[in-house]
């Protein structure tokens, strides 16, 4: 089958699809046809090799975090899939990468994809688990609390503003001057351009009762805009100053509530039946920028390290 590899780190243009063996889905797995994923921040570190410590340097490695499509076939023991569903999800921490046109996941890292929802849109959303953990379980955002999403016009951005303003907060959105009127049409109640202001200040608009990150730089300045018992949420780490970051991370964990929870998603079943719930009942659609073949993955690496994606850069796996 294709995927798409690389041989060493660097920049986009060390991708490549080349040929692997397609995969046989062991007891409790689920052999899906992948239809497209999408583009994450966390491959282009991989790729360059910032995540070395943790991926190794055998070679070859491949990228793709998460996935749509149908299954495929199941392995032994396999249970709440039929052959032919179309479902999603994001296989964890796994050296084969989801850019292929299949992968075997474990039954319980998969759900079902809504009805209606195109495979190659419905790409844009399994990130989506991460703003639900963070807003919905790890802040446990409130009616009526003011809540500041930076990086909002992002993948998990997007998701997160949408999802705030769903939960009844006031939403206030960190993005480029491009992308101000993308997040205010996904429901921000303030669109605020990052580069006109500094961190601590937000264009003077007071303080939160919720920070979500999803930068990872300058954390100490923007944990001061919490207010009394608010909560910080961040997902991403400085990779340029990782020791600095981790450190902070740590340290502010004895803080009880001004401390700044970091996790890493790693979505099971639950998490992406409540996704298909938000979707069913209109609270989350899909925001696609771009849809690249999978030959021109490489591209799509090199649009997210431009920067100004709105939503997400989709390849579809034909």
């Amino acid at each position: 089958m294709k995927a798409v590899l690389f041989d060493r780190f660097g920049g986009p243009d060390v991708l490549y699809v080349g040929r692997v063996p397609r995969p046989d889905p062991a007891p409790g797995e689920v052999l899906v046809r992948v239809r497209a994923f999408s583009v994450n921040g966390g491959e282009l570190y991989l790729r360059e090799g910032r995540t070395r410590l943790l991926t190794g340097s055998a070679f070859p490695q491949r990228v793709g975090l998460d996935f749509t499509g149908e299954v495929a076939a199941l392995g032994t023991g396999t249970t709440g899939f039929a052959v032919g569903d179309r479902v999603w999800g994001v296989p964890g921490r796994t050296p084969k990468g989801t850019a292929a046109e299949y992968v075997s996941v474990p039954a319980h890292r998969l759900g079902p994809v809504p009805e209606g929802l195109d495979l190659v849109e419905a790409a844009a959303l399994p990130v989506g688990t991460t703003a639900v953990t963070a807003l919905r379980d790890k802040a446990a955002l409130r009616p009526g609390e003011r809540l500041l999403v930076r990086g909002a016009a992002g993948g998990v951005g997007s998701v997160a503003v949408q999802l705030g303003r769903a939960l009844g907060a006031e939403v206030t959105a960190l993005a480029r001057a491009a992308n101000l009127d993308f997040v205010r049409a996904l429901g921000a109640h303030h669109a605020v351009d990052h580069r006109t202001v500094t961190p601590g200040d937000v264009g003077g608009l007071g303080r939160f009762d919720v920070v979500l990150d999803t930068v990872g730089t300058e954390l100490r300045a923007h944990r001061r805009l919490l207010r009394p018992g608010g909560r910080m949420v961040t997902i991403a780490v400085d990779t340029r100053r990782i020791a600095a970051s981790l450190g902070y991370l740590a340290a502010s964990a004895v803080h009880g509530r001004g401390r700044v929870r970091f996790f890493s998603g790693a979505p099971g079943r639950p998490l992406f039946d409540d996704l298909a719930r938000y979707v069913a009942d209109g609270v989350l659609r899909p925001a696609v920028d771009t849809v690249f073949p999978l030959e021109e993955t490489a591209a799509a690496h090199r649009a997210l390290e431009a920067g100004g994606v709105r939503g997400k850069f989709v390849v579809r796996v034909d």
